[in-house]
Formats: C-alpha cells, sequence, structure tokens
C-alpha cells in the first residue's frame, strides 16, 4: 500500500466519524425535542393552559373612587393589560433581558451559543419568552445539571409554543404579570403598588428600572433588604437602556445618582386602609360564595379566583377618618395615661385587685395563645405557666411599634390602658356606607368598634324618644315641660320599683322647651316623654329606623341603657337626614368575576319610618345641641387643639350641624352622632373594659371624647371640594304646620298673657 493510499483511507475513517457525530447529535437533539414536547420529562402545559395560563389571582377590594383598598389572596396578583405599563418598563425589560426580543421566535440561538461557549459566565442565554415558560413550568430551575439540561428543551418547546400562539406585547405583558417580586408583590402591579405606592402605568423609568433589576433575582436583589445591592443593580439596567438608545447618556447619568426612592406600602390584610371593614367584607363573602356557586357548581374561591368586589367605601374619605382618628386618639390617650399615673388600679376604676385578677384571666381565655396550646392538649396549668414567661414581643404605642421583652400577661395589662374608637360614615340618600373605621390600629386591635361591639349608647338614644313623642303628638320644639324630678311608679310597664331619673348637675326649675331640653340632653323631661308615647313604641321606632338589637320596653331605654352597635346607630340617625325614608346601609355595589362579568348587582332597601315633617323637626332639634347645647365646641374659637384636649376645640364649624353627645355611667363610653344634609357620621370612644375610663366628666364625656373626631374629619372632608359633602341648610318641607320658631310663640304667650291682665274679669 502506497503512502497516498493509507493517509486517504485514515482521512475517510475521519469523515466518516464526523457525520456519524454530526447526525447523531441532531438527531439526538431533535429526539430530546421530541420527548420534551411529548412530555418525557415531565407534563407540559395544554395548548388551553397555554391560551390561559394558571394563575391565583387575588381577589380585589374597589373603592367608589376607583383605588383598590385591599385584597384577599394566595398570592398577591392581579393582572394588568398592555396598554397599563409604560414603555419605560417595557424597553428597560427588553435592553437588560432580550436585547434580541422582537426578532427571534422563542429561542435565541446566537446568545444560547455564547452562553454554551463562555459556560454561562456571560449570562444564561434564556429570552423574554424562555424565562416565562421556566415560571410556567417549574419556577426554578434544578440544581441536577442533567435535570436542568431536560428542563431547559422543555422550555424551548414551550417556549416556541408561545411565540406561536401569542403576539410579543402578550408575552410581555403575562410575563410581567407572573413574576414574583417577593414581599408579597406576585405580579407587576402589586410589585408597583408595594415598593411604590402607584400603579405600573405611573412608573418613572427608574422605577421601572428597579423593578426589572429584580427579574434577575429578585430574592437576592430585595430591595427591602439589600437596598445598595438593588441599587447598584438597578444602574446597570440604566446603563442597558442607554446602550441601546432608549435614554441618552446625560438622563442615565442623573438617574444612577439618586437613590431608589422607595415608598413601601405592603398589602398584608393587616396593612392599608379600611382594615376592619375589608375583615367584616371577608366574613360577608364567605357566606356570599356559599350562596352563589359557579355555573359548574363549584364554589369561588375568595383567595384564587380573581374576582373584583365593588364597594360604596370612598378612599378619600376613608383616609380623611383614620386619619383625623389617629390625631385624637393619641392626644387623647397622652391625656389619659397622665391621669393614670395616679391611679393606683390603673388603667381601672371601680373595681378591686380580685376583679382585675379575674378580668385579665378572662383576656387570657379569650387569646389566640389559650386556644391553640388548649387544642394541642395542654393542661390549663402549662397554659397560665406560659403567660407569665418573658419573651420578645413587638407592642404598640402611637410614636410606632416597640421592640421589647415581657411576659404575655403583662402585655394584656398594658394594651388594656389604650382607649379604643370606632367611626362610621354612611350617605342618608342612598345607604352607601362611605367611611369604616373599626378600631385605631387593626393588626393589634382587631375587635370591630362599628358592627361587633355593642355598648351602652347614653343620650344619643334620647331623639328617638323625641321623634316617638313628635310623631304621634305633633308636639312642636317649642313646647314647653316642667323642669322637675319625674317618677314614673313601679306599677308601669313591669318595674319593680319606682324611676325618679335626675339631671346631671341637679339642676332644676322652671320650664324648657322640647329644644332646649334635647340641647342640654335634660333627663327629667326625657322621662315625661317617654311615659306619654309609651317605651314599647320608641323601642318600635328605633327597630323601624334600623336597629336590630332587642330593646327591653322599659323607660330607662329614654337615657340610654341599651346596648347598641355604632353600625346600628349611624344607619338610624341616617333616617332622620333623610326625611323618615330609612335606607339601609350597603357597602358592596356589585361582585365581578376575573373576566369582568358580573356576578351580583346590590341594590338598598328602603321603608318609611317617620313623615317627612316629623323627621324634620327631629333634624331641627339637633341643630339645637350644636348651637347652644353640649355639641356647641363645634362652633366655638377659643382652647388650643391638641395641647388642651378638655377645654377648646377652634373648628368654628358655621353650617348646619344636626348632632348629639352622648356619655354613659362612670364615662365608660363617649358618642358624637354628627349629621349634615349628605352624611351622617357617628363616632365612639372608650376602654375595652368599662372599668377603663377617665375619672371625671370634665375629660370623659362624649364632648372631650369623641366629638373631636367627627370634627377633625369633617374639617378634612369639606378642605376637600371634591367630597361634595354638604354645608348647606337640611330640605325644609313644604307644607310645614308645626311652629320652630320659638320666639314667635313665645311672643304669642306674652299677648295672651297682656290680654288676660286687661280683661276686667280677671
Amino acid at each position: 500500500m502506497t503512502k497516498k493510499e493509507t493517509v486517504n483511507t485514515d482521512f475517510s475513517k475521519y469523515i466518516k466519524w464526523f457525520w456519524i457525530t454530526i447526525i447523531g447529535g441532531t438527531a439526538m437533539v431533535v429526539l430530546l425535542f421530541l420527548f420534551a414536547s411529548w412530555g418525557f420529562y415531565g407534563t407540559l402545559p395544554t395548548f388551553e393552559e397555554l391560551e390561559n395560563p394558571e394563575h391565583n389571582l387575588a381577589t380585589e377590594v374597589i373603592s367608589i373612587d376607583g383605588k383598590t383598598l385591599g385584597k384577599y389572596y394566595k398570592e398577591n396578583r392581579t393582572p394588568v393589560k398592555y396598554k397599563d405599563l409604560p414603555q419605560s418598563l417595557l424597553k428597560a425589560l427588553v435592553a437588560t433581558e432580550d436585547e434580541r426580543f422582537y426578532e427571534h421566535s422563542g429561542v435565541d440561538f446566537k446568545a444560547t451559543a455564547r452562553a454554551v461557549a463562555k459556560l454561562g459566565k456571560d449570562g444564561g442565554g434564556s429570552t423574554i419568552t424562555q424565562q416565562f415558560a421556566k415560571i410556567l413550568l417549574h419556577g426554578e430551575g434544578s440544581k441536577n445539571i442533567i435535570q436542568r439540561v431536560l428542563q431547559k428543551f422543555q422550555e424551548y418547546v414551550i417556549a416556541v409554543r408561545l411565540e406561536r400562539q401569542y403576539t410579543k406585547q402578550e408575552i410581555l405583558t403575562m410575563y410581567l404579570n407572573k413574576y414574583d417580586f417577593i414581599n408579597q408583590a406576585v405580579g407587576i402591579r402589586s410589585a408597583s403598588r408595594i415598593y411604590f405606592g402607584k400603579e405600573p402605568i405611573d412608573l418613572t423609568i427608574s422605577e421601572s428600572a428597579m423593578l426589572v433589576g429584580m427579574l434577575k433575582n429578585s430574592s437576592y436583589y430585595n430591595p427591602l433588604r439589600r437596598e445598595e445591592l438593588v441599587l447598584n443593580r438597578r444602574n446597570v439596567v440604566l446603563s442597558q437602556m442607554y446602550r441601546n438608545n432608549f435614554i441618552s447618556e446625560k438622563l442615565k447619568d442623573s438617574l444612577q445618582q439618586k437613590g431608589l426612592g422607595l415608598n413601601v406600602n405592603r398589602e398584608s390584610h393587616s396593612d392599608g386602609n379600611a382594615t376592619y371593614f375589608r375583615e367584616y367584607l371577608r366574613d360577608f363573602m364567605k357566606t356570599w360564595i356559599k350562596n352563589n356557586p359557579k355555573p359548574d357548581g363549584t364554589d369561588y374561591n375568595l383567595h384564587r379566583d380573581g374576582l373584583k368586589i365593588y364597594v360604596t367605601l370612598d378612599s378619600r374619605m376613608q383616609q380623611h377618618a383614620e386619619d383625623a382618628m389617629a390625631e385624637h386618639m393619641s392626644n387623647l390617650q397622652r391625656v389619659f395615661d397622665k391621669e393614670q399615673k395616679r391611679n393606683k388600679t390603673a388603667p381601672f376604676y371601680d373595681i378591686d385587685k380580685t376583679q382585675i385578677a379575674s378580668t385579665i384571666n378572662e383576656a387570657m381565655k379569650r387569646s389566640d395563645r389559650w386556644r391553640k396550646m388548649k387544642n394541642n392538649g395542654a393542661s390549663e396549668k402549662e397554659i397560665k405557666a406560659s403567660f407569665d414567661k418573658k419573651t420578645e414581643m413587638k407592642v404598640f404605642s402611637w410614636k410606632g411599634d416597640i421592640d421589647t421583652i415581657m411576659s404575655p400577661k403583662d402585655s394584656i395589662l398594658y394594651y388594656k390602658q389604650f382607649l379604643r374608637a370606632g367611626l362610621l360614615s354612611v350617605e342618608p340618600q342612598s345607604g352607601h356606607v362611605k367611611a369604616w373605621v373599626g378600631g385605631v390600629n387593626y393588626k393589634h386591635f382587631q375587635f370591630d368598634a362599628v358592627k361587633q361591639q355593642k355598648r351602652q349608647v347614653g343620650s344619643t338614644f334620647k331623639p328617638f324618644v323625641y321623634a316617638t313623642a313628635i310623631n304621634q303628638l305633633n308636639l312642636s320644639p317649642c313646647t314647653k315641660f316642667p323642669n322637675t324630678l319625674y317618677t314614673i311608679p313601679k306599677e308601669k310597664y313591669g318595674m319593680p320599683l319606682d324611676w325618679t331619673p335626675e339631671n346631671a348637675g341637679d339642676e332644676y326649675g322652671g320650664e324648657l322647651t322640647l329644644k332646649e331640653a334635647l340641647a342640654g340632653s335634660v333627663n327629667v323631661v326625657t322621662a315625661q316623654l317617654i311615659d306619654m308615647v309609651h317605651p314599647k313604641n320608641v323601642a318600635s321606632l328605633a327597630h323601624r329606623a334600623g336597629i336590630t338589637s332587642e330593646i327591653p320596653e322599659v323607660p330607662s331605654i329614654a337615657l340610654g341603657s341599651v346596648d347598641l352597635s355604632l353600625y346600628e346607630m349611624v344607619g338610624a340617625y341616617a333616617t332622620f337626614a333623610n326625611k323618615g325614608l330609612r335606607v339601609e346601609p350597603m357597602m358592596i355595589l356589585k361582585i365581578e368575576d376575573k373576566n369582568g362579568t358580573t356576578l351580583e348587582q346590590f341594590t338598598p332597601n328602603s321603608k318609611e319610618v317617620l313623615s317627612e315633617e316629623s323627621a324634620y323637626v327631629i333634624i331641627n332639634l339637633l341643630e339645637g345641641v350644636t348651637q347652644s347645647g353640649s355639641g356647641i365646641r363645634l362652633r366655638s374659637k377659643w382652647g388650643k387643639y391638641p395641647q388642651d384636649v378638655a377645654t377648646g376645640y377652634p373648628y368654628q364649624f358655621t353650617n348646619p350641624i344636626a348632632g348629639k353627645t352622648g356619655t354613659t355611667q362612670n364615662q365608660s363610653d363617649g358618642w358624637f352622632m354628627g349629621i349634615v344634609p349628605n352624611l351622617a357620621t357617628g363616632v365612639w370612644v372608650g376602654g375595652e373594659d368599662r372599668a377603663t375610663h377617665f375619672a371625671g366628666i370634665t375629660f370623659g364625656q362624649g364632648a372631650t371624647m369623641a366629638l373631636p373626631i367627627w370634627a377633625l374629619y369633617y374639617k378634612k372632608l369639606y378642605a376637600d371640594p371634591k367630597l361634595n359633602v354638604s354645608m348647606e341648610a337640611f330640605d325644609k318641607p313644604e307644607n310645614l304646620s308645626i311652629e320652630l320658631d320659638c320666639s314667635k310663640s313665645e311672643d304669642a304667650e306674652q299677648n295672651e298673657a297682656d290680654s288676660i291682665d286687661e280683661d276686667p274679669e280677671f
């Protein structure tokens, strides 16, 4: 064999193996792709799933002014459409993650080859479509090299399918809606709201760049834990935007000098606005879901089905209400704490050490700690012992949460010292609830003072007595009654003893008009009225006005001995402002599914309770309370707020306001109910226990405890003319037969007296 033949033979062998390798490798790759598409490495999303990628969609609570008040979710995800994404965000995404996104069909083979050649040191080569496919498949890649390679082939297959089925715009939108930006921010909308307190469309270039920077690894690039690292990553994204001619060099340099500008708004249930209302709504939805199954018979899932609940609350009014409560209650607490330094049984009055121990013990038994330990089989002795062990905890203060160490039992006593409050606003004409504040801080005080709680209402119940008398007897505000002690004998109304109420301050003598009596909250006149009309009729009218709690048919209800909720009281008071027509308070306008299909539309229920004339007369009487009675602080200009919490509030309202204060025995509860023509609002303030209260009436009356919240709230409402809260007079009936001008009555009485003096027969 010649030398030439030997060389040719050896060369043919190499060529043979070369083609075997090429063809075999190609066949292997093709098979790997086929196996991936056939699901050999695991189930792939079906074509239907690709059209409707599986989402855990948050249910959203949307206010009447279009703002999201909160969400219920397993994953805090609320998708947005492409039109709601800013161009700065889309450009930052493409520039950083996939520069040839608009050129490839799902897989960028050039980028893949580069990644293989450099062993991934210069990036993985995955396109945006592949990254989305990865999220749809498994979220995180396997750490096993062989398994990860097989996953890559699955991602390639899904990426190609996505590109065939969707437009580039849809892929970008789905990817941003699906990505988990951590800190309960799943999807771009939640991320925008949580990190910057705004909707995605309002994101700036710098903010868009930060969020795109997180896409590399949100757990690592966590702005709440590694701000400096995230800042550097954001600057890399800005550089990529400049490199791709999306921003100028000057703008890039300018933006890179700025901080992240975070405005963190956590969206857990205990954060944000209307927390107490949202908890009420959660319970309402549980019942609604039971009674309203899907077309296929299964139940909606509040945390996964992406429902939209449109509610009557106004986010602006809600914010004003929460701000007003925080402003006053922090100051009132300061005064209360100062007083308690002299109280040996702080924060309680009227009870001894044994009763205090019993109160703490009952609170222990109601706690989550007790319930959980009992369910786990712990004995009562073990449970009680755990309450004495000191532990690290975060406790509430008006200056912010405090990290401390104390025993659970001590923490119970610590929280007992805080005064609580509730506020509810209702539009009388529609029944729409506009603001609902169930307490001072939902995270630490979860009992709702609007609907869950019932407390003695004191003098705020008196208008129902007056309304019954006016409606039955056609009395005038100018009708006079003697200001003297009045006894209802024990034989009447099944009472075991005579009932003789006394006036606050023990002031008696002369006569008082109904207007003067209600303005001064005179007990003896109210006693005469309820005896004239019968307690049963008063209870009946109150029930028709919307009070659902049981009302004993006894005379003492005239002075507010009955326990009622703030929700009931405000709804009933709204009847007076709505010309005697009761419109049941409503919180929900409609419920939609994730596709925008209306599942239920809600309408208010209404019924007539009083004649229009009687309702107007009651309003006139209640206006007297704020003109010359216990509510006159609304119109004063003396005193300083917040320093002089007890004696003066320079609110200086000049518009018509119908109102009533209320204070219960021992100052345990302070109330103020205030109405303008298109908004009725009630406020309650008190301790968790009736024994927690101010020592005296100066600080403990409703005019000091509750009225300032109403006043601060309405000041904020009137400062925002877009809210259209009325400053006008209440509508007067055209044919009013009852005399309201008491000066005319006095003139008539004087003329009658003069004529008697002149008559020779007398």
